[in-house]
């Protein structure tokens, strides 16, 4: 594996071949801003281009039913700039931001079950992994 990406990235032919396609997908990518509505902008970009297929990627399910219904009026737009297009594919890709996570709740504990577990982790050696998961489960969970 480390030869091989040695060789791909000594060769220059590549990286000129690499280069020359990221500029086109940069390119392309202006474009389709210039060419979709302002709600639009943000929610999606180009993935890439192959052969004649140009892959736009949808940041939700939403939007990408919203760029099907475009496909065809984007396709002309497109080859009316001289790109060389056939076929717009959408996909959907989730990217982290899009992915929300909420923070845990702090649980709360009795009195009861606080004093016991505060003296199960006593009772248990300094370096033991349960006493340091115990009194962090105590230290993370609000006092009833």
């Amino acid at each position: 594996m480390a030869q091989a990406l040695q060789g791909f990235l000594g060769s220059g032919d590549a990286l000129g071949r690499l280069r020359e396609h990221a500029e086109r997908l940069r390119r392309l990518q202006l474009a389709l801003e210039r060419l979709l509505p302002p709600a639009l902008i943000e929610q999606c970009a180009i993935g890439n281009l192959k052969k004649d297929t140009l892959i736009l990627l949808a940041r939700n399910g939403s939007t990408a039913a919203r760029l099907k219904q475009l496909l065809p009026s984007l396709t002309a737009q497109f080859v009316e700039q001289g790109t060389p297009i056939t076929k717009i594919q959408v996909k959907v890709s989730i990217t982290p931001e899009s992915v929300v996570r909420s923070s845990p709740e702090a649980r709360s504990i009795g009195a009861g079950g606080r004093s016991s577990l505060t003296a199960l982790a006593e009772s248990l050696p300094a370096d033991s992994p349960l006493r340091e998961s115990l009194e962090r489960l105590l230290a993370n969970s609000r006092a009833d």
